[in-house]
């Protein structure tokens, strides 16, 4: 090929050291090892035997064979299953796995633990707010709702989308099924539904209008109540000075019992028909699931969508800081305490609700001649404008928002100390002083720290329920009024995943222990399966977050039936078939569907992924399973293990790491029950397993120390096994003190027992070339290939093989928009040469040490030929052209290796399967020999 034309070519980069003398970074040209050039060597000079000259010519080229055999077999996958050729590893997949669980795990928050024993009410400070959202509901029984409640919802509830919907429905048809997640404010809107409703019927002057009905009486007996003109046991009949007619019920029915079932669409209709005889409505809330689905799908059914966070948000810190907050134009000279500070903001909130006479709705809200059409049009639209205003202009332009929401929320009504409408307007002027402690600048500086990237990475949720905002709000508002500091508030902002992870798993198999409800048509067998499942399906999406929507489920249904196991070892729990909903898996769960890439069988496709509705859930879900709930551990760690052994890397990988998690939070039983079972298992993939669950424990400070003493002795005195677990906990990198502490601690394992382990040692020595200190790593390599044992030398030997067959993408933790995520596909030893141009001389020596090696020189040439391929892909795009533009030159810098590159390329012709094209043959030439070159062969070949 010298004749070819010449083309251009980048600067050749440093050429290989001379090849004239013994050195670490190769052997001399043409030189061997001891037993490596028996093939070439010549016959003893002088023998007058030559049968036995050539036996043991033979006898050389059978030990040179044998020699080469047992190389080829350390170059083996250390990760197949079977040790055989037909068992490929998708390492790849795995290392996108561990990456993706990584990133869900491993944000090092620091999760505020409340006082679990009263953690319906969290304290900061001054600030006390109720969190357990989840049971408020059920505080109060059959009772009515208190009128200061009514007034703050009626004042400060944000209306979800589709409430005008909800509330014609329940208009139309009397009975009302909201479905919706705990927690999402689903009971709030339905006492405001029934707030609005009842307001104008007959109950609209009674205060106790709209009543809360004990969960336990259910559909039936609330009929029978409802058509007796009865609301409870003892009261007499509507008319005779008992509750009115148009009233409004509010029932939560306890449906979460095993062996309960909700009522059918004939009990909602008796129910209905009994409202509408008594001019009455009825709000029944239920949680989104399979036993509420009938009751959802039917005529009376619908779904509560969540309130808008930023509304929420943005209408809870206005009143925390109308409450908190002396504006010193509205107080005007005697302050909040004197006369003329009675109409302090907060009477339109919190305690100022309880004073009716002052507020114009509340005065409205008995005002019996105005129409329905005036209320809900004039009233209810104020409001929503107002909420609506006050959210906005929070977030955009705090001045602006200041008088806007004010005016709009008091319009023509600001008489707050009886001074009349002059009054009111001869303040307004006031409202916008230019002070920092005006009302407008605090809603300013508000809008600006709720954007605070810190602020929103300690929150970690991408959206908050009412009682999260209320919290949320107050603490905003308590650090603009300097009651809390900074560190406070994001501690405060981190707790918010904790107390839903709390709430989430606090009691939930109480119900277990509750006697039968008593409906004859309650199944006979356990429902500890519908049961558990919310639960494990919450604890499976913290483990495989971002996995496929279908791994999740089906991981989720493998950890409901250890839980029920373990919670009724004598009996075989059901495992319904039929019973999934997505859908509501997602709702109660605040999780979120995506579309993605999913790895199958060493391609990605497009499949449907599940992660969670916030960064802090999955750590906050696995801290509270873990240091809370100890009897749950033993069926966990039974389902990690089981999880261990799935082929599919998403799955084992993610678990993976989730179990370094767990182990972090308590390495004794950690290593105890995952790690040290794991890593002396017979097969790799539970040995990857606990080596990946170790490394993520290195990860943290605290438990760096103790994790590397754990490999230093698997390393030193382990078993096979426990070596082999040790090297791939050293191929992360942080499992020892020191780059050279790792690569000589690989090399003990890798060296011991003729070389038993030199696969997965030379496997994670690549891995390390990933790293950082690569060029350490490329100089331990060059001392070994001239190392006097042998074992060191195939070490280094079968290492350099490796890192050409080894793609980036199965090695590399890095994301891509780094120079060698970036390059995924490429070969590892041309990523390196085109992204570290400094190595590129290194690289090539120790390439050159394996081409002329004997008993590595086979592997050495087949690994040649696959880089040489991979220069451009099959629709003839570019691809590691610039790394081979790189190595190349470097490669063949003497007139043998450019001759050698020749007859390979001209084999790689000649191949009947895969010939390569004269002109792609002819290119690579042109990359390898320098122009220079070229023309000084061309000379001396065709004179």
């Amino acid at each position: 090929m010298a004749d070819e034309a010449v083309a251009e070519h980048p600067a050749e980069p440093a050429a290989p050291k001379a090849k004239d003398a013994r050195s670490p970074e190769a052997p001399p040209r043409g030189g061997a090892r001891r037993d490596d050039n028996a093939k070439d060597a010549p016959d003893a000079p002088g023998s007058s035997d030559a049968s036995e000259a050539d036996a043991e010519a033979a006898e050389r080229e059978k030990e040179r064979e044998r020699a080469a055999d047992r190389f080829k077999d350390r170059t083996r996958d250390p990760l197949a299953e079977e040790q055989g050729e037909e068992e490929p590893t998708d390492a790849a997949a795995a290392t996108r796995a561990r990456r993706s669980g990584q990133k869900l795990l491993a944000s090092g928050r620091d999760l505020v633990s409340f006082d679990r024993s009263d953690v319906s009410q969290v304290h900061i400070n001054n600030i006390s707010v109720g969190l357990d959202a989840r049971r408020s509901g059920l505080s109060m029984r059959d009772g009515p709702v208190p009128a200061e409640e009514l007034l703050r919802i009626r004042r400060t509830h944000i209306e979800p989308a589709g409430y005008v919907q909800l509330r014609r429905a329940l208009e139309a048809r009397r009975l009302l099924v909201l479905g919706g997640a705990p927690g999402t404010g689903r009971a709030s809107t339905a006492l405001a539904l029934l707030e609005e409703v009842t307001r104008d019927g007959g109950g609209g002057r009674n205060s106790e209008r709209v009543r809360r009905v004990d969960p336990e009486r259910g559909i039936r007996e609330l009929a029978g109540k409802v058509a007796a003109g009865k609301v409870a046991a003892g009261e007499v009949a509507a008319g005779e000075g008992g509750h009115p007619r148009g009233s409004g019920y509010l029932l939560e029915p306890a449906l979460d019992r095993p062996g309960t079932l909700p009522p059918d669409g004939m009990d909602l209709d008796q129910l209905a028909s009994a409202l509408a005889e008594q001019g009455s409505y009825a709000v029944v809330v239920v949680s989104v699931g399979s036993a509420a689905n009938p009751l959802l799908a039917g005529r009376y059914g619908a779904i509560c969508p969540p309130a808008p966070t930023r509304e929420l948000v943005a209408v809870r810190l206005r009143q925390r800081l109308e409450e908190e907050h002396g504006d010193p134009a509205r107080d005007g000279g005697g302050g909040r305490g004197g006369g003329g500070g009675e109409g302090r903001s907060s009477a339109r909130y919190g305690d100022g609700n309880q004073d009716g006479g002052r507020d114009r709705d509340s005065h409205a809200n008995q005002d019996g001649g105005r129409t329905r059409e005036a209320d809900q049009g004039g009233d209810r639209t104020r409001e929503a404008d107002q909420d609506e205003g006050r959210a906005r202009n929070v977030d955009q332009d705090g001045d602006q928002s200041g008088d806007r929401a004010r005016n709009a929320d008091q319009g023509g009504d600001r008489t707050r100390n009886g001074g009349g409408q002059g009054q009111g307007q001869d303040r307004r002027p006031d409202r916008r002083p230019d002070d920092d402690g005006s009302l407008s600048r605090l809603l300013e500086r508000a809008a600006e720290l709720r954007e605070d990237p810190e602020v929103t990475e300690a929150v970690g949720l991408d959206d908050l329920r009412p009682a999260e905002a209320e919290l949320f709000a107050s603490l905003l508002a308590g650090h603009l009024l300097g009651s809390v500091g900074r560190e406070e508030l994001l501690s405060g902002c981190r707790g918010l995943a904790a107390v839903q992870a709390y709430e989430w798993f606090a009691g939930v198999d109480r119900a277990l222990a509750a006697p039968p409800s008593g409906d004859v048509r309650a199944p006979v067998r356990s429902g500890t399966a519908a049961l558990f499942h919310p639960v494990a399906f919450r604890i499976a999406l913290a483990v495989l977050g971002g996995a496929s929507h279908s791994a999740v489920s089906a991981a989720a249904h493998l950890l409901t039936w250890e839980l029920s196991v373990q919670s009724d070892p004598d009996s075989t729990p059901a495992r319904p078939l039929f019973c999934d909903d997505p859908e509501s898996d997602l709702a109660l769960s605040r999780a979120r569907p995506a579309d993605g890439p999913v790895d199958v069988a060493g391609a990605e496709v497009t499949g449907r992924l599940i992660f969670y509705r916030g960064a802090a859930l999955p750590a906050a879900v696995l801290a509270e399973l873990w240091d809370r709930h100890f009897p749950v551990r033993a069926p966990v760690v039974r389902w990690l293990r089981l999880l261990a052994d799935d082929p599919r890397p998403q799955v084992s990988m993610r678990a993976a790491v989730a179990a370094g998690e767990l182990s972090v939070r308590d390495f004794e039983h950690g290593y105890a029950e995952l790690v040290r079972p794991l890593a002396d298992a017979p097969t790799p993939r539970r040995r990857v397993f606990a080596a990946t669950a170790l490394d993520q424990a290195a990860g943290h400070a605290s438990h760096r120390r103790a994790v590397r003493k754990v490999v230093e002795d698997w390393s030193r005195h382990g078993t096979p096994a426990l070596r082999w677990t040790a090297a791939m906990a050293l191929g992360y990198g942080r499992s020892a003190d020191s780059m050279d502490d790792t690569l000589d601690a690989l090399a003990r394992i890798g060296v011991r027992d003729d070389g038993e382990q030199l696969a997965v040692a030379s496997l994670n020595v690549v891995r390390l070339l990933t790293l950082p200190e690569c060029a350490t790593v490329l100089r331990r390599l060059a001392d070994w290939t001239g190392h006097r044992g042998e074992e060191y030398q195939d070490l280094a030997l079968v290492s350099i093989v490796r890192l050409a067959l080894t793609d980036v993408d199965e090695v590399l933790d890095d994301e891509p928009g780094t120079p060698l995520g970036d390059r995924g596909d490429w070969p590892l030893l041309l990523a390196l040469a085109a992204t570290r141009p400094e190595l590129t001389g290194k690289l090539a020596d120790l390439f050159w040490t394996a081409l002329n090696t004997a008993r590595s020189r086979d592997v050495a040439f087949d690994a040649l030929e696959t880089l040489l391929r991979s220069a451009s892909r099959k629709d003839g795009r570019e691809w590691t052209r610039e790394g081979l533009a790189a190595l190349l030159p470097a490669l063949t810098a003497e007139e043998h290796d450019r001759r050698r590159l020749d007859w390979l390329l001209q084999r790689m012709m000649k191949d009947q399967d895969r010939p390569l094209t004269a002109d792609r043959a002819r290119a690579l030439w042109r990359l390898a020999v320098p122009t220079r070159q070229r023309r000084s062969e061309e000379e001396e070949s065709h004179g």
